[in-house]
Parts: C-alpha cells; sequence; structure tokens
C-alpha cells in the first residue's frame, strides 16, 4: 500500500513511499540534465527520508530514455561559469553524507557527471540495454563529481583510468561484469530488480543496516568532497578552453572532436 507523506518535492520531482521502501523519481526531459536547483531538491528528499522512520531503503529512477547526461555547460549563463562545478559539486556532497541505502535504477545512459549520481548509490541496478560513460576526457575536461574518487572505489584504479582517459561508452552487461552494476536485469524488468532488492534490504533490521552502511562507506564522503577541489580546479582553467568548446560541439554533432590542446 502506498502512503503519502507531508513532504513536497521540488520541481520534476515525485515521492512514493510503499511500505519501508521510498522511490524518488526526477524529470528533466530530454536528456535529464542537472543543475543545483536538481541536486538540492535531491538532497532535500533524501534528508527528509533519513527522518522518517517507516523508510528504510531509496530508491532513485530518471523519467524517460536517459537515466542523466550529467550537467548542461552549453545551457544558462551560470552554467557556463568556470566555478559552476566546484558550487555544484560541492553542494553535491551531502548527497554522499544521507544515511539510508540507495538503490539508482540506470535505465539508458548515464554519462558524465549523469554517472557520477548514479555513483551516489550503493548499488546500480540496469540492464544490457544501458550505457555508462565517464565522458570527461572525451569532451575536452577533467573528471568531476567525485568520479576520481568512487569510480576506482568500484572497478579498481586501472580499469577507471581506462573508462576515463578513452570515455568509452560501456553497456550494461559489461558494468555488471566490472563491478560498475550489481544487478542486470532483463530491459523493462529494471524498475522490479530494484524495487525487489530494496525489499530485501528492508527485511533486515534498519538501525544495523545503517550502521553496517556508515562503516562501510566510512570516509568516502570526507574523500569526495576532498577530491571536489582538485577536480573544480582542473575544470576551471579547462572549462574556458578551444579544446572544451571543440568536445561540445562534436558531442552535438555526433562526430569524433579535433582537439588541438588550445
Amino acid at each position: 500500500m502506498s502512503t503519502s507523506t507531508s513532504f513536497v518535492p521540488g520541481r520534476g520531482l515525485s515521492l512514493d513511499l510503499q511500505g519501508h521502501v521510498a522511490t524518488l523519481e526526477f524529470s528533466r526531459p530530454p536528456l535529464n540534465f542537472f543543475d543545483k536547483e536538481l541536486i538540492s531538491d535531491l538532497v532535500a528528499a533524501l534528508e527528509y527520508l533519513d527522518e522518517l522512520a517507516q523508510c528504510r531503503v531509496v530508491i532513485l529512477q530518471a523519467e524517460g530514455k536517459v537515466f542523466c547526461a550529467g550537467a548542461d555547460f552549453t545551457g544558462s549563463d551560470e552554467n557556463k561559469d568556470p566555478g559552476f562545478p566546484r558550487r555544484l559539486y560541492k553542494f553535491a556532497v551531502r548527497l554522499f553524507r544521507t544515511r539510508k541505502p540507495l538503490i539508482v535504477v540506470v535505465e539508458g545512459a548515464a554519462i558524465g557527471g549523469g554517472l557520477g549520481l548514479a555513483m551516489v548509490g550503493d548499488f546500480r541496478v540496469t540492464s544490457e540495454k544501458a550505457r555508462f560513460s565517464a565522458n570527461f576526457n572525451r569532451l575536452g575536461i577533467h573528471q568531476g563529481f567525485g568520479i576520481s574518487v568512487t569510480l576506482p572505489r568500484l572497478v579498481g584504479v586501472q580499469m577507471a583510468s581506462l573508462l576515463i582517459a578513452t570515455g568509452r561508452r560501456i553497456d550494461g552487461r559489461e558494468a555488471a561484469r566490472i563491478g560498475l552494476a550489481d544487478v542486470l536485469a532483463e530491459p523493462g524488468q529494471e524498475r522490479q530488480a530494484a524495487l525487489a532488492l530494496a525489499e530485501e534490504i528492508a527485511l533486515s533490521a534498519p538501525h544495523a543496516v545503517m550502521s553496517s552502511r556508515e562503516t562501510l562507506r566510512m570516509g568516502l564522503a570526507d574523500a569526495v568532497d576532498a577530491i571536489i577541489d582538485r577536480e573544480a580546479s582542473e575544470q576551471e582553467w579547462q572549462i574556458v578552453m578551444d579544446d572544451f568548446a571543440e568536445g561540445n560541439k562534436a558531442m552535438l554533432e555526433r562526430r569524433d572532436p579535433v582537439f588541438t590542446g588550445k
């Protein structure tokens, strides 16, 4: 049975609580780009659920064919500001400090910062049709959203280095093979698989789950907070280079970029 809550989610967000499982869904069509507003709204929702005793597990998912394409650097003037990544990512650290287990459903593509958002979760559920890419270098910029810490933590330093240097896209099956995803569902069954995992976790004692999770993730949020200073410092000078403009143009034109090192 679905239970309503007093919490009012932000624009493009919906929150549903069934039993001990909360489902948080965001919608920013067509590519589900994030900005500070969306990150702030996600933080508010997750922090609210932290204080809601009935909720034991949270599922995060997105409406549409793309989970999240990251930040839209071609959007508003604020997004084009070299200081935008630091402000956004520093605030996003609060996502890593929430206390309830988080399952992320990756349907479609998790690209760039969208992959970083998916890495906030404890577990990722996907299918072979999904696509994952840390495409920052292919765009002409340093990786962000704490991926310098979160990606090697899951797949190892060598594999993380390969994925970042090439910006290659891998499907959900490969993501599951290397440990980037935890559950490989049949296409169209991702949400059901995430719910089954959430209900399995919810059977465990809630305080034991949260304390065990805190131990296993000990230092993660602080490490992400620290690495963001390095990531943002590198992005700030690269975001104004010709190579970054070329990387974004090439992506929009669906062609290989031609970088000049300028």
